[in-house]
C-alpha cells in the first residue's frame, strides 16, 4: 500500500432494468482499469438500490487522472450510456483511518455514526495487549541491558508496526458487523432482494 492512496467514487442512476447489465458493465471496467499502472483494485457498490457506484483506487492521483483521460476509459464511459447516467463524483486522496473505510462504502449516503467508545477500545486492546505480552515475555529478556528509552521505543516500533499492516484491518473484517449494525443490516437486506 502505498502511503498516498487515491479512491475515486463514481455514482449512477442506473435505468430500470439494466441493473445486471450494469453490475456487468462495472466490473468489465475494473478488470480493464488492471492493467493501468498503479491500480489498486475496486468494485460495484448499490446504495440500498437507488445508486449504484463505482469505486477504483490507485496508487497516485496522476495514476487516476491518466486512466480517467485514457481513450480506453472513454470507451467505456460510451458503453454506459444505454445502462446509467452518472450522477456524482467523489476523489478522497491519502490513508483513511482504519473505521473509516465504511464511509467509502456508502458514499451517497450520510456516513454511519462511528462505533461506541468502548467497542472502538475492545478492537483495539484485542490487537495491542497480546502483542505487548508476547514481546516482554520473548524479547525483552534480550533487551535488558538496553537503555530503557531504546526499548520502549523497539516495543513501540514493533507492536505499532504489526498492528497497524497485519492485525487492524484483519480485526476490522472480522468485526464489521458487530461495529456497524445498521450497515451490514442494510447490506443484507440488499443481498437477499437480488438473490
Amino acid at each position: 500500500m502505498t502511503r498516498n492512496p487515491v479512491t475515486v467514487t463514481v455514482a449512477y442512476h442506473v435505468m430500470p432494468g439494466r441493473e445486471a447489465d450494469f453490475h456487468a458493465w462495472g466490473w468489465a471496467v475494473l478488470r480493464a482499469g488492471a492493467g493501468q499502472p498503479g491500480f489498486l483494485g475496486g468494485g460495484v457498490l448499490v446504495d440500498g438500490g437507488a445508486e449504484w457506484h463505482v469505486v477504483y483506487r490507485f496508487r497516485t492521483s496522476n495514476d487516476a487522472r491518466t486512466r480517467e483521460n485514457s481513450l480506453s476509459w472513454a470507451q467505456w464511459s460510451a458503453r454506459a450510456d444505454g445502462l446509467a447516467r452518472e450522477t456524482g463524483r467523489r476523489v478522497m486522496e491519502g490513508s483513511k483511518t482504519w473505521f473509516d473505510s465504511q464511509t467509502a462504502r456508502n458514499p451517497a449516503r450520510e456516513a454511519p455514526r462511528p462505533p461506541p467508545k468502548w467497542k472502538l477500545w475492545f478492537v483495539n486492546m484485542s490487537a495491542v495487549f497480546p502483542k505487548v505480552l508476547l514481546f516482554n515475555l520473548i524479547a525483552l529478556p534480550y533487551l535488558g541491558g538496553l537503555n530503557p528509552l531504546i526499548r520502549t521505543l523497539v516495543l513501540c516500533l514493533c507492536v505499532t508496526a504489526l498492528v497497524t499492516w497485519i492485525l487492524m484491518p484483519r480485526l476490522q473484517r472480522f468485526f464489521k458487523k458487530w461495529l456497524y449494525p445498521p450497515l451490514q443490516a442494510l447490506r443484507g437486506r440488499h443481498k437477499r432482494r437480488t438473490a
